[in-house]
């Protein structure tokens, strides 16, 4: 069961819309059913998914239990940056989702994990998600954690909540950003009209930081780095759309039309990953070299630009 306090930043809004930012991988169709059906209650009652939340509302959520299906294991070639009992640290390659979903039960980083790990990945997400504390987005690159053990899991769960974990990222951005370093601080929810999507411009959304540094200007284009403070769905995607320098080949926030042939998706790269080790307590980082089409875009640029 998953328990939320309503305070003064969510009070007034409406029960399915809250349950639909808290539960990110959730419709809001399946959220309305879960009320309906007297999955959800508030202060111990059932109530209709156009409830007003009121301060220090207590809402409950009971997941009725689903029957997953059997995720196969499969021979993917996995690109390992470190690995030992309780941790396995991972170069995603581009167009990899990283968990199972609806429609879509192989080809993923869990598929392959299955494989190389066998049964030694952590239960505490159940099968769909077996051994994964964060994700990154498909078409995005680069360094990502995965538990092979329960006590791992929690323990890297805590540092997620705690926005400990050092994340750094790259990435190549629209326009010409005039100063060195910034920081974004923009509270991140669901886009209000587009639910695929998300945005700085909704109610309740959640606090968001992203703090970017210059590493080269291309003219048009500016090479960035970007630390995360948190970790909010799209986030780094978000806020460099939301100052008006939009991510090249992200055609979700930022232009339709790419201008660099041949590109599939964002030029967003996990670069650094840092962890306090759950067993040893030392800290732990791992760096995941460029992609090949990450360095031939930055050759270009600089090519173009000499």
């Amino acid at each position: 069961m998953k328990e939320y306090f309503i305070d003064h930043n969510t009070e007034g809004q409406r029960l399915d819309r809250y349950l639909s930012e808290e539960l990110e991988d959730r419709s809001r169709s399946y959220i309305q059913k879960l009320i309906k059906e007297e999955y959800v209650k508030v202060n111990q009652k059932p109530v209709k998914s156009n409830y007003r939340l009121s301060f220090e509302d207590r809402v409950e959520v009971t997941m009725p239990e689903a029957k997953e299906p059997d995720i196969e294991p499969e021979d993917i070639p996995l690109d390992i940056l470190y690995e030992d009992e309780d941790l396995i640290m991972i170069n995603k390659p581009k167009q990899m989702v990283v968990h199972p979903a609806p429609g879509h039960y192989s080809g993923t980083l869990v598929n392959a994990l299955m494989y190389h790990c066998g049964n030694e990945l952590s239960g505490i997400n159940g099968c769909m998600r077996p051994g994964i504390v964060h994700r990154i987005d498909m078409d995005t690159t680069g360094s990502l954690v995965v538990c092979k053990n329960d006590m791992a899991h929690q323990s890297l769960s805590e540092q997620l909540k705690e926005h400990s974990i050092q994340r750094i990222y790259v990435a190549i951005v629209h326009g010409n950003i005039k100063e060195d370093s910034g920081t974004v601080n923009a509270a991140i929810g669901r886009h209000p009209t587009d639910r695929k999507k998300m945005s700085t411009h909704c109610k309740n959304g959640r606090n968001a930081v992203t703090h970017y540094k210059v590493l080269e200007r291309f003219g048009e284009y500016t090479y960035i780095q970007c630390q995360l403070e948190t970790g909010r769905t799209h986030q780094i995607r978000v806020h460099m759309a939301s100052i008006g320098h939009p991510l090249v080949g992200d055609e979700v926030y930022g232009p339709k039309k790419c201008p660099f042939k041949g590109l599939q998706g964002q030029t967003l790269h996990a670069k650094t990953l840092g962890v306090i080790h759950p067993r040893t307590g030392e800290y732990l980082e791992v760096n995941a070299p460029l992609p090949e089409y990450f360095s031939e875009l930055l050759d270009r640029l600089r090519n173009k630009c000499c």
